[in-house]
């Protein structure tokens, strides 16, 4: 069966066990004394699975959004410069706005 971190994450020390006693690598070797983040290590590591979940951001153009979050930087530098502190705080809630936005929209 082809698991994915999130999935051996989740397991007891007890059933990663017996998932290391089904598999034939140096790296789960001496399975049975180890704790439960070494034991994940090593299956992860013998098995080929990545350390990490890796996130996806769905249902928003999440690379339109960071061109416009680029502009928006550039016209906080202007108004900056310019020492105009309504057209900043506005800018800056824009900003926070659009990031919010993509950190919604991660799975």
């Amino acid at each position: 069966m082809a698991y994915t971190f999130g999935d051996l994450r989740h397991k007891t020390v007890a059933q990663l066990r017996q998932i290391a006693g089904e598999i034939e690598h140096e790296a789960v070797k001496g399975y049975t004394q180890l704790t439960k983040e070494p034991l994940l290590k090593a299956i992860c590591e013998a098995l080929g699975v990545d350390m990490h979940e890796h996130h996806e951001v769905v249902g928003i153009d999440k690379r339109a959004i960071k061109k416009e979050i680029k502009e928006l930087k550039k016209r906080r530098d202007q108004a900056l410069e310019a020492k105009d502190r309504t057209g900043l705080k506005s800018i800056r809630r824009q900003i926070h706005a659009l990031k919010r936005k993509i950190h919604r929209a991660t799975v």
